[in-house]
């Protein structure tokens, strides 16, 4: 059985892995990584299209220059994008958000395991708690740093106001502004980095003292230790 110690320490870290887990899945569940005012010039005056939408669905508004609501509809992202680009690097941050909820999976049960029981595999224990949380940090934030190359470069907010209204002319300008299933992707590095942060703790605080375990017999006269 482990120490007290121990099971209260991966205790903690299965604690924030389960919460970085239900995180990640509020972030693909939910439609609010982006708001967005999309400018278009009309034959009498300019429309705006108003988006919000994920990685799966969103809603859009048309509004003529008098700010008047012309008409609202929900979309589904992969229906509305004509520019391949665009689609597929949709595609890719769904399937690296994937692979992090795996990670955050897998860092779970080495904590749970660790909290219960003393695994006799070294990849079980502290080693393979840092190595799902590191990987799960790093897919975390490639997926932040990609949604934003795909809003700058491959104009996804300005394909998709196209796709819900197929009569727009010439785009004009553009505001973007990211939302909370966006921002809270930074809560799940943070829960990743505490993770590490308290099974490195423990992991320090047991080879300090198993160093202070060898050390009367290091520092024991020689006479003695033979004897």
């Amino acid at each position: 059985m482990p120490s007290r110690k121990k099971t209260t320490m991966f205790a903690s870290a299965f604690f924030t892995c389960i919460c970085s887990f239900v995180i990640i899945c509020v972030v693909l569940a939910t439609q609010h990584w982006m708001s967005s005012e999309v400018r278009f010039s009309g034959t009498n005056s300019s429309i705006t299209v108003s988006l919000t939408y994920g990685l799966f669905s969103g809603t859009c508004a048309q509004f003529v220059d008098v700010g008047l609501q012309v008409s609202e509809r929900t979309f589904q992202v992969a229906d509305n994008l004509s520019n391949t680009k665009a689609k597929s690097m949709i595609i890719a941050i769904i399937m690296i958000l994937v692979l992090s909820l795996l990670s955050s999976l897998l860092s779970s049960g080495f904590t749970c395991t660790n909290a219960v029981s003393n695994p006799y595999q070294t990849f079980l224990g502290p080693t393979g708690v840092y190595t799902w949380n590191s990987l799960c940090g790093i897919f975390i934030l490639l997926a932040m740093i990609l949604f934003p190359v795909n809003i700058e470069e491959n104009g996804l907010s300005v394909e998709l106001a196209y796709g819900c209204f197929s009569f727009l002319q010439t785009h004009i300008k553009s505001e973007h502004t990211y939302g909370y299933s966006y921002w809270i992707m930074l809560l799940i590095i943070f829960l990743n980095i505490t993770s590490i942060i308290i099974i490195y703790f423990y992991d320090h605080a047991r080879y300090s003292k198993k160093k202070e375990q060898e050390r009367p017999i290091e520092n024991a006269p020689k006479d003695v230790i033979l004897f």
